[in-house]
Order: C-alpha cells, then sequence, then structure tokens
C-alpha cells in the first residue's frame, strides 16, 4: 500500500502515527537490552500498517522531522514501562541529518517526557553521511555530547563506509538483514558478516545482526562474535500496551546455551575477532610447548609458531604461503594422507613418526594431530597441526621397560612368592612361581581364588588372621599348607604390610609366600626329640 503527500499530510495532522517496538537482545544470554521504534499508521480498517512510501514521502515533503517527533514523543512517553537500562533506538533520515535544530528537537522531546537521553540511540544510515561530512560531525557531535548513543544502521549497503566509521562517534554497528538473511547458505554473504562484525568489534563497537529469522542465523551470528540480534526470532513489533508481557517472557537462549544431546559444535574461524584478541591468541601460539600450524584447504602454510619452525628446521616467515612438501620434503609422503583426511572432515589423532636424520643418534620421534577447520557453515577451510617431539618420553620408556624386564627376570628367579592386594584383603597380582607351585593360574587367583590351593583345616585360620590384619592395619604373618603339584602338601609362610596414603587410609597391601616345608619339617624333628618318651 502507498499513500500519497495529502494523505501523509493528514495522518501527520491528526497525529494517527503510533510507535511500535521491536526488542534487541544480547544473543549470548537472550538478556533484552532494548527496542528499535518504528512508526506504524494505524489505519481504519486495516489497523497498523507502515506504507511503503510514507517515510520516504514525509521526508520529500518537508514533514519528515515532524513524523520523527510525534513518534519519538509517544515512544518516550510509554518509557516508564522500561526499566533501565534499556534503550529506545530511533531512526533519523538524510534530510533530519542536515537540519542543525535536530539536537534541540531531541532535546526538547525528552525533557517534555523526561526521558533522559543515556537511554537513546540515534540510527543514522550510511547514505545521511555522504553530502556533507563536516555538517553531519557536528551534528552527532552534539548529540553525543547530550548523552545520545549513535548507530551507523544498515552497515555495508552504503558508500565510504570506512571513513565515516573513522571520523564520527558511533558506539553501535548494525549489519544489514540483507547480508544476514544469506548468510547460512551464501559463502560471500557469511564472509562480509564476518568481516564487518570483526571490524567493529575491533573498533570497540556494539554489533547488532539485523532481520535475525532463524535459530542457524542467530548461532552463526554468536560464533562469529557478534553482540546482539534483532528480527522476527526475538520478536514482531509490538505496540506499547504489550511491552509488559515483553519483559515478563522467558529469555531466548541461544542453541549453545541449550541442553541439546548430540549437538556438534564447529570450530569457528577467527575472522571476526578483534585485534587484541588476536594478539591473544598469538602469544598463546607462539607460548604453547607443541609445535603448531594451520594449513589452508590448499595445503599452505597460513600460521606457524616458532616451536614448530624449529622442528622443521627454518624461520616462520618461510613457511607462509608455502607447503610441506616443500618444507619437509623427507615426511611429506607418510602425512600427506592424515593431512588429505583432515581436509574431508575426518580427525586424525596422535600419530607417531619419526624423522630421520644424517646422524642417526639425532634422530626424532613424534607425535602427530590432524584436526579439520570448519567455516560457519560446517565446510572445511583447512587443517590445524599439532606436533610434539617424544624422542625423549621414548627413551625413558624403552629404558623402563628394559628395568621392568630385569625386575621381572629378579623376581621369577626369587624364590619367595612376591604377592599384591588391595585395601579389603582381595588379591590383585601374585608371582607366576604360585602358578607353578599350585597350578592355579594368575586369574583363579585373583580376590580371594587363592584359597582354593589351602589345605581345608587351615583355610578359616588363615581367613582370621587376614581379618585381623586388615582391621588393625599390622602386618600380616600367618602359615598355612598349599597343595603342590608334584610334592603334596607343603608348609607355607604369608607375610605382608599396609601402604598407607597421606590421610591414613591403607591404599595396598605388599608381601611374599615363602616355603617353609624343610624348616617345618626340621622343627617338628627337634621338637620331637626334646619331648620326652612317655614311661611304660
Amino acid at each position: 500500500m502507498q499513500v500519497d503527500a495529502a494523505e501523509v499530510r493528514r495522518i501527520l495532522e491528526n497525529d494517527e502515527l503510533e510507535p511500535c517496538f521491536q526488542p534487541v537482545v544480547e544473543i549470548h544470554t537472550g538478556q533484552l537490552t532494548g527496542f528499535e521504534v518504528l512508526a506504524r499508521w494505524r489505519h481504519p480498517q486495516l489497523g497498523l500498517i507502515l506504507p511503503k512510501n510514507l517515510i520516504s514521502t514525509a521526508d520529500e515533503i518537508g514533514l519528515v522531522g515532524l513524523l520523527m517527533r510525534q513518534i519519538m514523543r509517544k515512544a518516550f512517553l510509554s518509557a516508564p514501562a522500561l526499566p533501565e537500562p534499556l534503550a529506545l533506538a530511533v531512526n533519523m533520515s538524510p534530510t533530519q541529518l542536515r537540519d542543525p535544530t535536530l539536537p534541540e528537537q531531541i532535546r526538547q522531546a525528552a525533557d517534555a517526557t523526561g526521558f533522559p537521553l543515556h537511554r537513546l540511540v540515534i540510527e543514522i544510515t550510511e547514505n545521511a553521511l555522504i553530502d556533507n561530512i563536516e555538517r553531519a560531525l557536528a551534528i552527532t557531535g552534539k548529540l553525543k555530547a547530550m548523552g545520545c548513543r549513535l548507530s551507523m544502521d544498515d552497515f555495508g549497503t552504503g558508500y565510504s563506509s570506512l571513513c565515516h566509521l573513522q571520523a564520527l562517534p558511533f558506539d553501535i554497528l548494525k549489519v544489514d538483514r540483507s547480508f544476514i538473511c544469506s548468510m547460512t547458505s551464501k559463502r560471500e554473504s557469511r564472509k562480509i558478516v564476518a568481516a564487518i562484525v570483526g571490524l567493529g568489534r575491533s573498533l570497540d563497537l556494539i554489533t547488532i545482526g539485523e532481520g535475525v529469522e532463524t535459530e542457524e542465523q542467530a548461532d552463526m551470528l554468536l560464533r562469529l562474535g557478534c553482540q546482539r540480534g534483532q528480527g522476527w526470532l526475538y520478536g514482531y513489533p509490538v505496540t506499547a500496551d504489550s511491552l509488559p508481557a515483553i519483559l515478563a517472557a522467558p529469555l531466548h537462549l541461544p542453541l549453545t546455551k541449550m541442553p541439546m544431546p548430540g549437538l556438534q559444535r564447529k570450530i569457528s574461524t577467527l575472522e571476526a575477532m578483534p585485534a587484541q584478541r588476536l594478539a591473544q591468541l598469538r602469544a598463546i601460539y607462539d607460548g604453547a610447548p607443541v609445535g603448531l600450524c594451520f594449513l589452508d584447504s590448499n595445503l599452505r602454510y597460513v600460521s606457524i609458531n616458532r616451536r614448530l619452525a624449529e622442528m622443521n628446521g627454518a624461520p616462520e616467515d618461510e613457511h607462509i604461503g608455502r607447503t610441506p612438501r616443500e618444507m619437509i620434503p623427507m615426511l611429506f609422503p607418510t602425512v600427506e594422507q592424515h593431512l588429505r583426511r583432515a581436509l574431508l572432515g575426518h580427525s586424525v589423532e596422535e600419530v607417531e613418526l619419526s624423522r630421520s636424520a644424517d646422524d642417526p643418534g639425532t634422530a626424532k620421534t613424534i607425535l602427530c594431530s590432524y584436526q579439520p577447520a570448519f567455516d560457519e557453515a560446517g565446510e572445511v577451510i583447512g587443517v590445524s597441526v599439532a606436533v610434539v617431539d617424544i624422542t625423549e618420553r621414548k627413551y625413558a620408556e624403552e629404558a623402563l621397560r628394559e628395568s621392568e624386564s630385569h625386575l621381572r627376570h629378579m623376581v621369577e628367579l626369587n624364590p619367595e612368592i612376591p604377592w599384591v592386594m588391595d585395601a579389603e584383603g582381595n588379591n590383585l597380582d601374585v608371582s607366576s612361581r604360585w602358578t607353578s607351585v599350585t597350578g592355579l593360574s594368575k586369574e583363579q587367583t585373583h580376590n580371594l581364588g587363592w584359597l582354593a590351593a589351602l589345605h581345608p583345616d587351615d583355610v578359616e585360620p588363615t581367613m582370621k588372621a587376614l581379618q585381623e590384619a586388615l582391621g588393625s592395619g599390622k602386618t600380616i604373618d600367618v602359615k598355612y599348607r598349599v597343595k603342590s603339584l608334584d610334592r603334596g602338601w607343603r608348609w607355607m609362610r604369608s607375610r605382608g604390610s599396609p601402604r598407607v596414603g597421606h590421610s591414613g587410609q591403607i591404599l595396598r597391601w605388599y608381601g611374599s609366600v615363602e616355603d617353609i616345608q624343610d624348616r617345618w619339617e626340621v622343627e617338628e624333628a627337634l621338637r620331637k626329640s626334646r619331648t620326652p618318651e612317655p614311661s611304660e
């Protein structure tokens, strides 16, 4: 629907315009931050509508200032329903920005209604700044001095935007809805949004995405670093009587905050990060104790930290723009398959590789991981590589294996039978000599299975002695008979002590079993020899 100039005059004379309020929210938390004020005409039959040419026609006939004052006055009168610090944003046309009395008009409207100007955001389109940047600077300077905040609206659709951002005291940067609506399907739009958000945040401006209609768009904006969103997803424009319901509504949490099992988070790019954050990340990158690099989809080095550059034997700057085929030609045939898998979207972790050298004594063993990097739409844009030099660890592991082998050999030669129990008295491990003596396998001896080798008359006293030791923490010392495979019943002596933790609790019991049959026989013979024979 369109209106002519006469209709516009009649609408304004009769004060038939009403303000509507569209929510602006913080994407990360869903918290309401304010509203954009939009003009609507209450049509006798159609209700609240916005004729396509209402604003432009009012501008052409010199009444856009009156239109703005009417809408602003009614919006300010509704402000008592809005608690601090919620803000109202009002659009200014190019014509108004040429009017030197604009700041005073806004001040009078605020004074008449008691609305605090620090909660007012003046939205200015890029095209409003083209013809006279000096005059725009003077007017915006006065608005800022009054306490108003300034927002550049529809950024990316006008001309000389970067000059305006540099010259004028903007606080907010709004990304045009035309980029938002297509960024989930068009790579070009996605990259433009990323660049605009990154530019805004690097200039310490609040960034707002306009026209957000889907959760996917909101989630993508969040991962690009955009702070606020506005659009149908968060709420349609409503009249003042609906504001209490908007304020009472639950927060609109983003997908990343919702409990959604199985939701796969993708690695986003760093395009939208401000320069300060990139500097912080670079410091972490260079200070990492592992070698790190990022390769683009053509397997060319985009970045590399000092540690990996040193591993490769060339300065960092010599890597940039070149490929692993050029920088590590001897190793590349081995790593290429892993890089190609990562470019297909697969994670390849902890691949152990050997880096040979002219001197065999300087050969290195490295552990590599290859992670695909995804953009906001899930497309693979490169590979993140992490490399750890584990040469010393391999040497230590080999030495440990040799030491363990020697220890195991010594244990096997030991005539005693070592054992380990937990704090409850369950057998965890016993020397293989127990198997050779009793015929029970190690698995059969686990927990209390070792009791199967004892003489039936010795099981109960052995368990009693064991329980007493477990309860008191005193040394275990018990004798019992064991069925030997080839030598019949033999007397054994089992002794062990607890290992106690810092808090006094028993962690493990360690001990050994000794064959005392020969000693027992000698002692038994000696005992009998000392016992007098009964007289006849």
